[in-house]
């Protein structure tokens, strides 16, 4: 019994398929991040925490400012208290309490999805995951024979899509 080759568009589609399938829950994750890196300069979901720095002692405003980000400007100081945007800073004892509105701990690791970078481990998922949506960009177009109607149908979705990606960027 000879055995029949496949043809290369069906290798494709199980590919296609079954990558799909993993890839699942990972663009669920990056779609609902996505969605909450949209409100990230508001306080959308987020709540307010007293952190505590153990700072030197005696820093002055400039120095204090290279150690918290929004320490730049004192406004005012009283006694040995530096107060700044957000917290103050005890001189005497090098103590440093900043207010600041976080995510919750879940929201934040997701968040970080999106700002990966190449010191970071989720930057190979990032690559595997671009890498995967590109191959579902390509793969879709052997899905079907150019001369089925559907295939033209989908030719159209696709210039359509392009072509709206490049009016909202310059709009």
């Amino acid at each position: 019994m000879a055995k029949r080759k496949t043809p290369f568009s069906f290798q494709v589609r199980i590919i296609h398929r079954y990558l799909g399938y993993f890839l699942a829950g990972i663009m669920a994750v990056y779609a609902l991040s996505g969605i909450l890196m949209i409100f990230r300069n508001t306080d959308f979901l987020k709540s307010e925490v007293t952190v505590e720095q153990k700072l030197q002692p005696d820093l002055t405003g400039a120095n204090l400012s290279s150690k918290i980000r929004t320490a730049k400007v004192i406004e005012k100081q009283e006694g040995d208290i530096l107060y700044f945007k957000n917290g103050t800073y005890n001189q005497k004892t090098g103590i440093a309490q900043v207010k600041k509105k976080q995510l919750p701990y879940l929201l934040q690791k997701m968040e970080r999805l999106h700002k990966a970078n190449t010191n970071s481990p989720l930057f190979f998922l990032n690559i595997f995951f671009g890498v995967s949506l590109l191959f579902f960009v390509l793969s879709a177009f052997w899905m079907y024979t150019p001369k089925m109607p559907i295939f033209k149908k989908g030719m159209y979705f696709a210039v359509a899509g392009v072509m709206l990606t490049v009016i909202l960027l310059f709009v």
